[in-house]
């Protein structure tokens, strides 16, 4: 969400950061409508400033005896009251048509943000490791690598079909060790995150109102990616919903922050725009569950508290032991919220590709302007607003994906990396039962 008066003294900054997105500029087109805005308050406005002098009149008049002129004045009044109405209606009107074009306009990228159409433009940040395969470490010793489902029916253990019959397309049930090492990811993850790196867990709500998806941005672009659970509520798609709104219409201290929170969640998305995409297995299902990071801090340490973040979040992968890379999302590829991203793509053996795993993002104000976020500096003056930022740390189903694909043995079996083994209570091997 923008600032207008920003935009109209910065038409020139804004068109080009939108040029650098893929869109035309607005800068003309908004500041249309904010002049017709500003002219609907100045009416309204200007009408009752002489109501009130025209009641002083009637007062000087009824005073002299003046009856034919309060009679007058009061005729008047009357006009303008019952004008009155029809104005704040077009007052409304105006502000509503801005503000649906204001939240309707992604974010503005970084200057250091690659330009690009789309992933094609994505650059390579960074490295780790190299794929087992290929290396001496984790050697497979067998050609026929297999995917995830691939193993996981063969276990016995991943039942898609049931799933289809209770749910549909998109779902996964999963029974026995495999739902074990699922849950198991998730706690480690969590405990990593808490008691590694400072991150606060949190339990938050799975439904949410309308509020709150405006506030961190899936309302209303992205209405047809989400379900909606009532009249009221949507279920979350992310923990980033509730976990960034906690601080909404509220003005912290600089003392508090930064504010770090993480929840292990289920998300519900309805992948409206993912139609036969991997449509075989975990990768992209309508309910998964993941880990989510936030950070809340000032605008002076956003780009910092993004590296660090990303850090955590790769500190999980390390721990796991995956091969994995971190780019830098180009200009036409990153999410509408976001001045940055990071993206972590891990190593998928069966699939011989890399996929995403963690997204990180620095999103300046752009949230806290729709949640009224603000804090106040510690040297006061204004309040000013809070800068967020939010990354997955990690997605638990697509860790597993990885987990199984690059633990897999010949026999089929999966070998349980050596930092979840205490969450599965000394487990080292999952075997068809």
């Amino acid at each position: 969400m923008y600032d207008i008066k920003w935009i109209r003294e910065n038409a020139e900054a804004f068109d080009t950061g939108l040029k650098r997105r893929g869109l035309e500029p607005l800068s003309s087109s908004l500041l249309a409508l904010d002049d017709t805005r500003r002219s609907a308050i100045a009416k309204a406005q200007s009408s009752q400033e002489r109501r009130n002098a025209l009641s002083k009149e009637i007062g000087k008049a009824m005073g002299a005896k003046d009856v034919a002129l309060a009679d007058s004045l009061k005729a008047e009044v009357a006009s303008l009251k019952e004008l009155q109405p029809a104005l704040e209606a077009q007052e409304k009107a105006a502000v509503e048509a801005l503000n649906e074009q204001l939240a309707a306009i992604p974010n503005l990228p970084h200057d250091d943000v690659p330009e690009g159409a789309d992933e094609h433009g994505n650059v390579v940040k960074s490295v780790h490791g190299e794929a087992p395969e290929k290396t001496g470490g984790r050697l497979f010793g067998f050609n026929q690598l297999k995917e995830h489902y691939e193993l996981g029916e063969a276990l016995g253990q991943m039942d898609f079909e049931t799933a289809a019959k209770l749910s549909g397309s998109r779902f996964v049930v999963l029974n026995q060790r495999l739902a074990r090492l699922n849950r198991a990811i998730g706690q480690f993850m969590l405990d990593t995150h808490t008691e590694l790196h400072g991150y606060t867990e949190v339990n938050p709500p799975l439904m949410v109102r309308d509020d709150a998806m405006f506030g961190t941005a899936q309302l209303p672009k992205f209405r047809d990616d989400q379900f909606r659970a009532g009249e009221d509520h949507w279920l979350i798609p992310t923990a980033e919903v509730p976990l960034t709104n906690l601080v909404r219409e509220s003005i912290l201290s600089e003392e508090e922050l930064p504010r770090r929170y993480t929840a292990l969640t289920p998300c519900f998305r309805s992948e409206a725009g993912s139609a036969g995409r991997d449509t075989r297995g975990m990768l992209r299902q309508h309910q998964f569950e993941k880990v989510e990071l936030v950070s809340i801090t000032t605008p002076e340490k956003s780009r910092e508290e993004h590296e660090r973040m990303l850090a955590c979040a790769e500190a999980v992968l390390k721990k796991l032991d995956l091969h994995y890379r971190v780019m830098t999302l180009c200009t036409g590829d990153m999410g509408f919220a976001s001045q940055k991203t990071y993206d972590i793509e891990v190593w998928l053996p069966g699939q011989k590709t890399y996929r995403e795993i963690s997204s990180c993002s620095v999103c300046g104000d752009f949230q806290a302007r729709r949640m009224h976020a603000r804090y106040r500096s510690g040297e006061g003056g204004a309040p000013r607003f809070v800068h967020t930022l939010n990354g997955s740390g990690t997605a638990v189903g697509r860790a597993l994906i990885a987990v199984m694909e690059n633990y897999q043995n010949a026999d089929g079996s999966i070998t349980v990396p050596e930092a979840l083994v205490p969450y599965m209570r000394g487990v080292t091997r999952i075997e068809k039962a």
